[in-house]
């Protein structure tokens, strides 16, 4: 009987991507720290950051105001999410040329199930290394990679050697990898979390695993001890399924920080509906049902959604609904995780268009 193929996933990641598409586009800006986002003296948020203003303490979803008394020599950019989309479209083109299986959670972030590609293009390391090859060379953006057998340590690994890294975890040295991190390091633990566990006496992933699943539970409830369980033994929490067998588009984001307020939620809703909708028409879809999702604090998911009686025609119109739907499902106080918008029960451009 043959071995069964062991799964094998990369996580890519584009390096500070709305900052680095700025200094390609503009090369004056090259080693200078830029910031795209709100304006200073506007109301708004940090979008994505260089590394350069990253040494100044700058970072994404930091209220621009801050962002200009950390670092106001910065170079301080609005966000260009029409290009973005284009660059981004071109990086997918270029990892579709590799496996058919690309997931697509935001728009510089992707999964590739490159399971049983072996024999085509050799070993997981050397293809992530051609891969990073290729987009640099045609877009002179670097992305870093993850690769691991499952989706959750191959986005912990894409972060581990930011920026223009590649980490390899072999299969066997999952729990081995994961103990080698800092808790702060596993993916999804925010601070509230972290100041928990740290309470609890619980300062390091060895620490955590001498408890059992039904501790944890007891400890921190359902829905965080199952997942602290599974983490800190490699094991992929489920957080990143495959694409739902109902036809839909989403584009989701965790947040560095969970988050309470309203204006970070709905500019982060903005900038998904922007990005969801340029997939439909990209991929020639159309659709009245309008998704939300949120992940709480505590790491319990809601789901709410709502089919309008026409077709969702922009991305202003996308976000006002999801803005709808997540007042009417979060209490306005409890600091969010995650939040997503998605469109569902897609219909065939030409079809929606005949059946008018």
């Amino acid at each position: 009987m043959a071995a069964a193929v062991q799964p094998v996933f990369f996580h890519v990641d584009m390096d500070a991507f709305f900052a680095s598409v700025e200094q390609y586009d503009k090369p004056e800006f090259k080693g200078k720290p830029v910031i795209v986002g709100a304006l200073p003296g506007h109301r708004g948020v940090v979008s994505t950051c260089s590394y350069e203003a990253r040494a100044y303490g700058v970072h994404s979803a930091m209220p621009i105001s801050e962002a200009y008394r950390r670092c106001p020599h910065g170079v301080f950019l609005p966000v260009r999410m029409e290009r973005y989309h284009e660059v981004s479209l071109r990086i997918m083109e270029i990892f579709a040329e590799y496996t058919p299986c690309v997931q697509q959670i935001s728009v510089d972030e992707a999964f590739l199930d490159m399971t049983g590609t072996r024999r085509l293009f050799g070993p997981p390391e050397s293809l992530a290394a051609k891969i990073k090859a290729r987009v640099r060379e045609d877009t002179g953006l670097t992305i870093s990679v993850g690769v691991a057998p499952n989706r959750y340590l191959a986005k912990i690994a894409s972060a581990c050697r930011k920026p223009d890294g590649l980490c390899v975890v072999k299969p066997g040295e999952e729990e081995r990898f994961v103990g080698s991190l800092r808790l702060d390091k596993l993916w999804g633990l925010g601070e509230k979390t972290l100041l928990r566990l740290s309470e609890l006496n619980i300062r390091s992933v060895v620490e955590l695993r001498a408890h059992g699943e039904a501790s944890l539970k007891l400890m921190l409830g359902n829905a965080a001890g199952e997942f602290l369980y599974r983490i800190a033994r490699g094991i992929d929490p489920g957080i990143f399924s495959g694409e739902p067998k109902s036809r839909s588009i989403s584009a989701e984001v965790t947040f560095e920080q969970d988050s309470s307020s309203e204006e970070t939620l709905s500019r982060a809703l903005l900038e998904l509906s922007h990005q969801t909708m340029f997939r439909l028409l990209r991929e020639s879809w159309r659709s009245k049902t309008v998704a939300l999702k949120l992940r709480l604090q505590d790491f319990t998911t809601t789901n709410a959604q709502r089919t309008l009686r026409h077709y969702v025609s922009s991305a202003e119109e996308l976000h006002a609904v999801a803005v709808s739907l997540l007042r009417s499902r979060w209490d306005g106080r409890t600091p969010v995780r995650l939040i997503g918008v998605g469109l569902s029960s897609l219909e065939p451009l030409e079809s929606a268009v005949q059946s008018e």
